[in-house]
């Protein structure tokens, strides 16, 4: 079986943010503590998971801001007409 040659490595996903969260999970480049103390230490197959997984979080992420947004976007001045109900 052939093997494919890596041209270039994968670029460090760190955006310099560099603050976690309470599960430990990066705001800048979402990564967790452990995929980041060993970025430099993985495969490239690793590496590549682990940016399929960050790909993820932030559709997850995004997911939950539009249910936010949508939750917040009710008008409570807005009066809604009730037919009579009697």
């Amino acid at each position: 079986m052939n093997q494919q040659f890596e041209l270039f490595d994968i670029d460090n996903p760190c955006i310099g943010v560099c603050q976690s969260n309470k599960k430990g999970y990066c705001f800048g480049c979402l990564r967790s503590r452990t995929e980041r103390q060993r970025w430099h230490d993985m495969t490239t197959e690793q590496q590549r998971e682990v940016l399929r997984l960050i790909v993820g979080r932030k559709q997850r992420i995004e997911q939950m801001r539009q249910r936010k947004d949508e939750q917040l976007g009710f008008d409570f001045e807005d009066t809604v007409e009730a037919g009579k109900l009697f």
